[in-house]
């Protein structure tokens, strides 16, 4: 058993529907698993040779990717999570380098204290990382509305109803959409 809390989905229902397609996703276990998933799926490059991907990491501690315009719920085939977001990989020749990453997860609404698990699998597949999410994300929960809201600016008030919402992440109190 870890240590690190595990994410439900609590995103919309009718995303979980995309689950009956079939996805491309890939199990990184080292780095050629990246560029193996790169040719595969022929993604296209953004400036500086860079590539974004959604990624989920799965409770067995396996770093998963997938097409930017992915799910991260059909990443995770459906499964709780560990951690969720989006990464960017610059590719030079074959040196992979982790040049930007984000919890950035509607579907899954991981916090930024997810952070330890990524670099844990970061440092045992020899990627270079920043240090951190170069983005983090707050979410919560309005309890009035059940709406999925992302914080900013420290600003803790519903952006559809304006009540109140939790100082503490409260994902773990019931289904948040319906």
């Amino acid at each position: 058993m870890n240590a690190y809390r595990q994410y439900a989905y609590v995103g919309p229902h009718a995303i979980r529907e995309l689950l009956k397609q079939s996805t491309s996703r890939n199990a990184i276990r080292k780095p050629d698993d990246i560029l193996a998933w790169i040719s595969a799926t022929k993604p296209t490059f953004g400036q500086n040779n860079t590539i974004v991907v959604t990624f989920i990491v799965d409770m067995n501690q396996t770093l998963w990717i997938a097409d930017q315009r992915s799910e991260h719920v059909v990443c995770a085939a459906g499964q709780d999570v560990l951690s969720a977001g989006e990464i960017t990989f610059a590719i030079q020749d074959q040196h992979i380098e982790v040049t930007a990453i984000a919890n950035q997860s509607t579907g899954y609404c991981p916090e930024p204290e997810s952070w330890p698990i990524i670099e844990q699998i970061f440092t045992q597949l020899g990627l270079s990382h920043p240090s951190n999410f170069t983005t983090e994300f707050i979410f919560r929960r309005c309890n009035s509305c059940r709406t999925i809201n992302i914080v900013k600016d420290g600003w803790f008030e519903c952006a559809v109803c304006q009540a109140p919402l939790s100082q503490k992440w409260n994902f773990d109190e019931g289904e948040a959409v319906r």
